[in-house]
């Protein structure tokens, strides 16, 4: 089942889906199996696995930093690989997506990369410094071994940039609440309200929107905006701070309050 597909499934059922994260290797792979746990017994319904790289310039200090701590660890693309064929195995029900930088596939060959991901049982990738014009190759080989291909737009980008975008991507359109890097808080305006729609009325893709989702009000507020919350740094802070227990606690109450 293509991730549109699943996405559009899961939205018969509940309100709003959520998305989380988690960067391989940090604090230690055991950290992510624990976390990756709280998250799925909370409901989560799509999990980013990121593949951690030196110069992440779409986050903010906290997953950078989670960037730099695995890379020290020594955690290697490889390593991400074999952790994402044994997560996706043991948790079917959950549908996993690579977040990493254009770097990382260069190095590894774009081909083997993607190869690699659909036979690991990823869903798609996110790659947000890979300008959708410049991915030919590798939306091509992407569509070859069905992975999605999910490009992020922006506030700021224009009506015709964000066709553009949405034209290069599948599984789901990945909104940006505002300008920036993550982490920092969102403050949910009519403003973003209306990007939504206006993406809306250009595609039947799902709609997911991060950057700065922190609370069960902001998951609330998104409620007939989006189909997917992303809570990605502050659950990676959330856990390295209070441990699994609470975060599956904390994953649970963004829907119920």
């Amino acid at each position: 089942m293509h991730l549109d597909q699943f996405i559009h499934q899961q939205r018969q059922q509940k309100d709003i889906l959520l998305m989380s994260h988690t960067v391989l290797g940090y604090p230690a792979w055991e950290d992510n199996r624990k976390a990756i746990a709280a998250m799925v017994q909370a409901g989560v319904e799509l999990i980013e696995l990121q593949f951690p790289f030196s110069e992440p310039i779409a986050d903010g200090p906290i997953l950078l930093a989670a960037n730099h701590g695995a890379i020290q660890t020594g955690t290697s693309i490889q390593d991400c690989f074999h952790f994402a064929a044994e997560i996706t195995q043991r948790y079917p029900q959950t549908r996993f997506v690579i977040m990493t930088y254009v770097n990382i596939l260069f190095k590894y060959g774009i081909r083997n990369f993607v190869t690699t991901a659909a036979q690991s049982g990823i869903a798609g990738c996110i790659i947000p410094d890979l300008p959708p014009e410049q991915a030919a190759a590798y939306i091509t080989i992407c569509r070859e071994q069905s992975l999605a291909t999910i490009f992020l737009v922006t506030p700021e980008n224009s009506l015709q940039r964000i066709q553009q975008i949405i034209d290069y991507t599948s599984g789901l359109i990945y909104c940006v609440a505002r300008p920036g890097v993550t982490g920092q808080q969102t403050l949910f305006s009519t403003q973003l309200h209306q990007y939504l729609y206006r993406v809306h009325a250009m595609t039947s893709l799902p709609i997911a929107v991060g950057f700065g989702i922190q609370s069960a009000d902001d998951v609330q507020d998104l409620i007939g905006s989006a189909d997917i919350a992303t809570v990605g740094t502050y659950a990676v802070q959330y856990y390295c701070e209070h441990g699994a227990d609470a975060l599956q606690r904390l994953m649970q109450g963004l829907r119920t309050g």
